[in-house]
């Protein structure tokens, strides 16, 4: 049992508890920066130990570390990371200064890391609620705002019913394969010859709990309220780091114990994706407030990285953590601006707020406009790439129907992007939107800056995806 493949989690686990203990010992107006300060060094050390650390399996089967796992890992600790900084400026400005806020964020992405390196249903399942857990409560952690408790109890409630479909899929593999181990179950299927209808329920079953996570339709229900009433740094990490944790999941599952399978399940994975993306598109076209639109662009975009999935091979797997890299950077730096987005100390959500930002803060309403032309997918921005990856992965395997509708998808999703552009630029201002903080221009023009230099990693960046797809098929 080599439990140093897992010293990452444990030094996030650590910095957690002392956070808490430090935040019970300490006045709580007094606790949060020093706390988001302390847990800035923990994801940073935590990168580099996953940089740094060996491949194998560990706690007798339980865990396993490999390229892959690696690759996903660092998205999830970069969004986590990015999201604390987020939290800044807008924690102090909502007064929402807990010291819980910090060690939640931490603990959400630990169960993210198990859930990307699980190679056993059971640690599957428990890094899963580790994480869902902790959303749970950050979603409600606003508690002068009754929208923010709705999304709690919402996303709770929904939550928990996707969470017992999967466990009741996790009990049909396990009666139908007497074990739980990845490599295990692939035998027990292979030897079935597909005749145990027991494997194919439990796939299904599965699949939907995954499913809910990424909020792919028809289980993207909670998506919009949640996204809208949660706190704005608590809606960037919800929109990222749990669905890397959830793609992940879907991409061993699919290639490892269920490739078998594959026959079975490649029509779903096409129908929800192209569900996704038409219903995610339309959805967005009517929204007025910002953060659901970018709920339904979110709905959208899973939709396109499940196009890798259908594809079902490396080079799918390839074109979908490209496509989840890129959308990291687009849609941080989008949440970033948006959580700019106040007026006399009031947050504001609604679209037209942006209106003549491109007069009084030119800076910030060019990085907007970045992320929107990268999310439509207009070359040579970061998101043009991620699409262009898919699109490819599903042409290779004759997917041509996905690729095209997804394509044309694309095109017309643009519209909700433009017009947001338009409204920046255009239309006349409704009041000028307070000051930004350092925090705020840091991640907006960062983000800005790697969705359009993305095109100069793209190399390097294929090599080292490349290896992390490999690696689900040795």
């Amino acid at each position: 049992m080599n439990w140093t493949l897992a010293i990452p989690e444990i030094v996030l686990t650590i910095g957690g508890l002392i956070i808490l203990l430090f935040g019970a010992l300490q006045k709580k107006e007094n606790s949060f920066f020093p706390s988001a300060i302390f847990s800035t060094a923990i994801f940073i050390a935590a990168g580099f130990l996953t940089l740094t650390n060996a491949n194998g399996l560990a706690y007798y089967g339980l865990f396993v570390n490999d390229e892959f796992s690696r690759y996903m890992k660092l998205l999830v600790l970069i969004a986590g990371l990015l999201t604390i900084i987020l939290s800044l400026d807008f924690n102090k400005k909502n007064k929402t200064t807990y010291f819980e806020f910090i060690a939640l964020i931490i603990f959400s992405t630990v169960g993210a890391m198990v859930m990307v390196s699980s190679n056993n249903l059971m640690s599957l399942y428990l890094g899963l609620e580790l994480s869902s857990l902790s959303l749970y409560i950050l979603c409600a952690i606003d508690r002068n705002n009754p929208l923010s408790a709705e999304s709690g109890i919402k996303y709770f409630i929904l939550g928990s019913v996707a969470s017992v479909i999967l466990l009741y899929g996790i009990s049909m593999l396990y009666g139908a394969a007497g074990n739980m181990e990845y490599n295990n179950v692939h035998k027990a299927i292979a030897a079935a010859n597909y005749n145990n209808m027991g494997f194919v329920v439990g796939l299904v079953f599965v699949l939907i709990g995954i499913c809910f996570k990424i909020s792919a339709v028809p289980f993207h229900m909670w998506t919009p309220d949640v996204y809208q009433g949660a706190p704005t740094p608590v809606t960037t990490f919800l929109s990222t780091s749990p669905k890397f944790a959830a793609f992940a999941l879907f991409l061993r599952l699919m290639s490892g114990p269920f490739g078998t399978l594959s026959y079975q399940w490649q029509f779903l994975i096409e129908v929800i994706s192209l569900l996704s993306i038409i219903i995610g598109s339309i959805g967005a076209i009517s929204q007025l407030n910002i953060k659901r639109m970018m709920a339904y662009s979110s709905v959208a975009h899973m939709g396109y990285a499940m196009v890798g999935l259908a594809a079902g091979n490396s080079n799918g797997v390839l074109g979908t953590i490209i496509y989840l890299t890129t959308y990291l950077f687009m849609n941080v730096g989008t949440f970033a601006v948006i959580t700019s987005m106040t007026r006399k100390g009031k947050v504001v959500e609604n679209i037209n707020d942006l209106a003549g930002l491109g007069k009084s803060d030119p800076g910030i309403a060019v990085a907007m406009a970045i992320f929107m032309f990268s999310m439509a997918g207009v070359p040579p921005l970061a998101g043009f790439f991620g699409k262009f990856m898919v699109f490819w992965a599903a042409i290779q395997v004759h997917l041509n129907v996905l690729a095209t509708v997804g394509i044309v998808a694309s095109v017309l999703s643009a519209f909700f992007y433009l017009r947001i552009v338009k409204i920046i630029f255009m239309d006349r201002s409704h009041g000028q939107l307070d000051h930004r903080s350092l925090s705020i221009s840091f991640m907006s023009f960062g983000m800005s800056a790697l969705t359009v230099i993305f095109i100069i990693f793209m190399g390097p960046m294929m090599h080292v995806g490349r290896i992390a797809a490999k690696s689900l098929f040795n």
